[in-house]
């Protein structure tokens, strides 16, 4: 009996085998019993089956079609053809888990009705959330591109689902910028306005000036000079009157004149400058620019992603196994404790 005890308080690693040996048979129905469970509560009756369908594409670097083609001044980073960065990608993963996206994307393919969900429950939308952000994920790979994952029960739909975000990227993108950019040319749109409207105004002021017979200040002033200098060395009155009434419009109004003709030179090359901005800012406006670059389009999956069946056989099974085996321990360790108070109370 003192042998059978001592064998049982020596147990440790080194006699591990052969305590797998000994609980061999009930391990080995444990493993067996896990693994057909397993087997059948995979099977598509309890779990259903999934497919999955990814977009790969690269975020534009630019984003202005004015600075990209219109534009003398555009540098490295506003070129139509260039790849965008980690700010740019970051930016699209943003926009790609909002809810301008998400809102549409579940109206566009009514995924309340497509995931079962009751739509007369009274936690329908956070349901719907909850099975939108399990099914449809958005990430970044290695190499900076945006990667849209989306799983779904029918491989075509997973496909199409995946292959709207992507496009429904763009035009959620451009409706953000183009609310700045509208503003933005309604600005320029009024300032260039007003600025015409005030030449217009020197030119009237100008044709008007003109029609008294004020043209070109300095030119006249000195021509008529000169024939009043001639006209009087001559005595002839009604010239020196004549050239008088007109050097006296030229002092009323030259002054007028010269200020209006400097102010249409200074205001027309501002509108010069202000034009080009105004064509940047309405090409902005209006423009529908492509906001990204797709490398790999999503296609119908031919085999289900989820779940890996032999990948749940093989957790269970192991996760069945390590308890049995735990469970035994527990049962030798307390047959052990029994043996030995029993031997005691023997020896006593």
């Amino acid at each position: 009996m003192f042998n059978k005890i001592k064998r049982y308080e020596d147990f440790d690693s080194s006699n591990l085998v052969l305590f797998l040996f000994k609980w061999r048979k009930p391990l080995l129905i444990v493993m067996a019993a896990a693994m057909i469970c397993s087997w059948f509560f995979s099977l598509p009756f309890f779990i259903t089956p999934k497919y999955k369908s990814t977009v790969i594409l690269f975020p534009a670097s630019s984003s202005s079609v004015s600075k990209a083609i219109l534009s003398e001044k555009g540098g490295k980073n506003d070129d139509l053809t260039s790849l965008g960065e980690s700010e740019q990608a970051e930016q699209l993963l943003q926009i790609l888990n909002s809810n301008k996206i998400r809102d549409r994307v579940i109206r566009k393919f009514n995924l309340m009705k497509h995931y079962g969900i009751d739509s007369t429950s009274k936690y329908k939308i956070s349901k719907l959330y909850k099975e939108y952000e399990k099914n449809i994920s958005f990430g970044s790979t290695e190499y900076l591109a945006v990667e849209i994952s989306v799983y779904d029960k029918d491989p075509q739909m997973a496909a199409i689902l995946a292959n709207t975000i992507a496009d429904l990227l763009d035009s959620a993108k451009n409706d953000m910028q183009r609310q700045r950019s509208v503003a933005g040319f309604k600005i320029v749109e009024s300032e260039y306005k007003e600025l015409d409207a005030e030449i217009k105004g020197i030119v009237d002021s100008l044709v008007t000036l003109g029609s008294l017979g004020v043209n070109d200040v300095e030119y006249q002033s000195q021509v008529f000079n000169q024939q009043l200098a001639i006209a009087i060395m001559d005595g002839n009155k009604t010239a020196q009157a004549a050239l008088q009434k007109k050097l006296d419009i030229l002092g009323k109004y030259g002054g007028v004149y010269m200020m209006l003709k400097n102010a249409l030179e200074f205001k027309t090359e501002q509108l010069t400058l202000l034009q080009a901005k105004y064509k940047e800012a309405r090409v902005d406006a209006q423009s529908n620019l492509p906001q990204k670059f797709v490398v790999s389009n999503a296609y119908k999956a031919e085999r289900k992603s989820y779940p890996i069946r032999w990948l749940i056989i093989l957790v269970s099974t192991f996760s069945a196994l390590f308890l049995a085996i735990i469970i035994s321990m527990a049962m030798e360790k307390s047959g052990n404790y029994n043996s030995h108070k029993k031997f005691k109370l023997e020896q006593s």
